[in-house]
């Protein structure tokens, strides 16, 4: 009778210690700013990571930010329909005993490296999207939009094989999202 209920205990701690704590209200998006300039839509926003990310990447910890800007269109009785997107994987390195600074930034086609000289440039750099074009009103039908950014962590803690294995252990350290304010197209063809 213990053994059957021993592997459902253990799995049950097992998941309970590999979980990330959610860490709510930590992490914040500024903006996002949306922008029509000669039937162009622009964005900018920024993340603001939590002091403890920001420790940990001073100290010289790796860390992978996955942001993600999705242009949705809004019905009145349907759900919100997604339009299209960018995404982009920026990973910063620090070796805080060189002085040394590195952001990567990956944009689905390029691979973009920098060397910073000091901290906070670098994490300007990495966290800061100003003015990135998303699509032109043309292509669009009339009607309201509104862009949702999403920023998410990938954890180090636990190997690609348990998150393909164990569908329900999450995989994120975190995961945060924010609307920008309703954008009205207007037949523009």
């Amino acid at each position: 009778m213990l053994r059957f209920f021993a592997a459902p205990a253990l799995l049950f701690l097992f998941l309970f210690w590999t979980l990330p704590v959610p860490a709510e209200g930590a992490h914040s998006i500024a903006g996002p700013d949306v922008r029509l300039v000669n039937n162009d839509i622009y964005i900018s926003f920024t993340f603001v990571p939590d002091e403890k990310t920001v420790q940990e990447i001073r100290d010289g910890m790796d860390k992978e930010f996955r942001l993600h800007a999705d242009l949705f269109r809004v019905w009145k009785s349907w759900s919100d329909e997604f339009v299209l997107g960018k995404f982009f994987v920026r990973k910063l390195k620090s070796d805080p005993i060189k002085k040394e600074y590195l952001l990567n930034s990956f944009d689905g086609q390029t691979i973009i490296e920098k060397r910073f000289r000091s901290f906070e440039s670098m994490l300007t750099g990495a966290l800061v999207v100003k003015d990135l074009k998303l699509t032109n009103t043309r292509e669009l039908e009339p009607g309201q939009y509104f862009v949702r950014i999403t920023v998410e962590s990938k954890t180090s803690k636990l190997p690609p094989l348990i998150g393909h294995l164990l569908i329900f252990v999450q995989d994120n350290e975190f995961k945060i999202k924010k609307d920008s304010g309703i954008v009205l197209i207007e037949g523009s063809r």
